[in-house]
């Protein structure tokens, strides 16, 4: 049987993150990664948005590691020169009653300490975008975008350089829990055991879970998925009268149908939610990423409200993502869950569960967050 010091499953970018994290700090990393290339899954399939943190809960982890990974992410993007920008958001209120949203959405900002944030009314709001449509706004001068395939890419290289291994085409049957470590067994029978474990599998962390030998089945999560459409223009290259990303008020079970932008300048809508029957959810297989074109409708009557000018027929299907949650559509949204052996008992182990936005900016600090777990 072969041994390393620590696997990591899962080659998202959080994956990524913690595999390079114990690499560096002088561990022997193997990651296992289903799909035959990195970051297949929800990883490739977001807006790419690096969140200022003002949408949590002060003290919660989503909280502190977005505004922490945030501040990270943007530092390495400058050091590796990984394509990014700081375009700004405009969170607005299309209508009075949504104004008093956008005060609490200062406030919580304020108190997670995210930095560069403050209220507008409407006509300072269509000075900076002459053709939105707001009553006020909340101007996020933090928030960013980023190519997260080139991202991925740079933490890869990274954990390389520091000795790990990526394998890909690597789907894992089962996790054994021993007295002193962990043996994981792959779908071709190839076992490798290691000292640390990390469950960064993503879709299919709860799904691996459930099937890890002396893991108390009590403490895995239900799995919940929301499946989130996206639509881009047909027009003018892609490209809407905006510069700055434009953000609806939130709404249950996400930040509403919001217009971002490409680093090419290119414009994207959505996601919507569209929670997925439990009983068409895989356990580690295909999901159904296809985009409905009936659903432009929906989304020209959200988009409109902040944009009335959008012309009729410019909606185009674009892509699709899956959205791993650990709450149903009836609960209220809930915080990242990283679960160690303070919890489970299982030293060496941590499974990630509910790692969806902001995911991607949290990424860094989830990693440190692992890693230092891991050391203790």
């Amino acid at each position: 049987m072969e041994r390393v010091e620590a696997i990591v499953i899962g080659a998202g970018v959080v994956g990524l993150a913690c595999a390079r994290a114990l690499a560096e700090a002088g561990r022997d990393v193997l990651v296992l990664e289903s799909e035959g290339a990195i970051g297949q899954g929800t990883s490739s399939r977001s807006s790419e948005v690096i969140h200022a943190g003002l949408y949590y809960p002060t003290g919660s982890l989503k909280a502190r590691l977005c505004v922490e990974g945030r501040r990270l992410m943007e530092s390495y993007c400058r050091k590796r020169s990984i394509p990014h920008a700081r375009p700004g958001k405009l969170i607005v209120a299309t209508r009075d009653t949504d104004e008093a949203k956008l005060a609490g959405l200062l406030a919580q900002g304020e108190a997670n300490s995210v930095e560069g944030l403050s209220l507008i009314d409407g006509t300072t709001a269509r000075r900076l975008e002459p053709a939105v449509h707001a009553t006020a706004a909340l101007w996020s001068q933090a928030t960013g975008i980023v190519d997260s395939h080139a991202l991925m890419l740079s933490l890869q290289g990274d954990l390389e350089r520091a000795g790990g291994i990526v394998a890909l085409h690597a789907r894992v049957r089962r996790i054994t829990a021993r007295a002193h470590d962990f043996v994981v067994t792959t779908e071709d029978g190839t076992e490798v055991a290691a000292t640390y474990l990390v469950n960064a599998a993503g879709l299919a962390a709860i799904d691996l879970a459930a099937r890890t030998e002396g893991l108390c089945p009590t403490l895995v999560p239900r799995a919940h998925f929301a499946k989130g459409h996206y639509f881009s223009l047909a027009h003018h290259g892609g490209r809407a009268p905006f510069s700055h990303l434009i953000y609806p008020v939130p709404e249950p079970g996400g930040l509403g149908i919001h217009l971002t932008l490409d680093l090419a300048g290119r414009a994207r809508f959505g996601p919507d939610v569209d929670w997925i029957d439990a009983s068409r959810c895989p356990a580690q297989g295909a999901f159904d990423y296809a985009v409905d074109p009936g659903r432009a409708d929906a989304f020209y009557a959200q988009i409109r409200r902040y944009w009335p000018g959008l012309p009729a027929g410019a909606l185009v299907p674009a892509y699709a993502g899956i959205r791993p949650k650990i709450v149903g559509p009836s609960e209220a949204a809930a915080d990242f869950l990283i679960q160690d052996a303070g919890s489970h008992g299982l030293h060496g182990l941590v499974n990630l569960f509910g790692i969806e936005s902001p995911g991607l900016t949290s990424a860094l600090a989830i990693g440190q967050e692992v890693a230092a777990r891991l050391a203790d």
